[in-house]
C-alpha cells in the first residue's frame, strides 16, 4: 500500500474527465487500497481516483467512524434522483475550505465492484452529497465552482498563496 499525493485546485488536471474503467485486474485492486489509505491518511470520507491524478471512473467513500467500511463506486451513474439539500462540503483537493452546496437529497446510483459486478445502491443524507461529489470529479469539476465566481476566485488565490508557502518551505 502507498500513500498518492492529492492533487491541490486550481491545479489542471482536476478539470479531467475520467473514462469509463475497462480491466477489473489486480493493478486496480491495488489503486483502490492506496486510494483508500490515503483518504484515511488524510483524513478524508471520500476519495475520487481524478484527485490523484489516475482519470479512471473510479471512487472510494467510507463515513464510518472506525474506517471499516470502504464502499467503491467503479463507473458510477446516478439512475434517479429527487429533493434537494443543502450541504456544506469539503475537499481534499481544496484543504480547509467549507462551502454549502445544493444537492439532489436522494439518489439511486448504479456501478461495479472491484471485480467488475454491477451493484445498485439507493443514498440519502451525506452519503449522497458524498456520492455527487465525488462524481463531480470524474467530470473533471470541483465544488468550489458551484459557488459565486467571486467566493472561487477568493479561494483560487488562497490556494496559490498555500501552495507557495508550502514550495517556498520544502527548500
Amino acid at each position: 500500500m502507498a500513500l498518492l499525493p492529492i492533487l491541490q485546485y486550481p491545479d489542471p488536471r482536476l478539470h479531467t474527465v475520467a473514462k469509463p474503467v475497462q480491466v477489473f485486474d489486480e493493478a486496480l485492486q491495488q489503486l483502490v487500497s492506496d486510494m483508500a489509505e490515503t483518504m484515511y491518511d488524510a483524513p478524508g470520507i471520500g476519495l475520487a481516483a481524478t484527485q490523484v491524478d489516475q482519470h479512471i471512473q473510479l471512487i472510494v467513500i467510507d463515513l464510518s467512524k472506525e474506517k471499516d467500511d470502504l464502499l467503491v463506486l467503479i463507473n458510477p451513474k446516478i439512475i434517479a434522483q429527487s429533493g434537494s439539500q443543502d450541504y456544506e462540503e469539503g475537499c481534499l483537493s481544496v484543504p480547509g475550505i467549507y462551502e454549502s452546496v445544493t444537492r439532489a437529497e436522494f439518489i439511486t446510483v448504479e456501478a461495479k465492484d472491484v471485480h467488475g459486478n454491477t451493484f445498485r445502491l439507493d443514498a440519502d443524507g451525506l452519503l449522497s452529497v458524498c456520492i455527487q461529489h465525488e462524481m463531480d470529479h470524474l467530470l473533471g469539476k470541483v465544488f468550489v465552482e458551484y459557488l459565486s465566481t467571486l467566493k472561487r476566485n477568493r479561494i483560487r488565490t488562497r490556494m496559490v498563496k498555500h501552495a507557495r508557502e508550502i514550495e517556498r518551505n520544502s527548500y
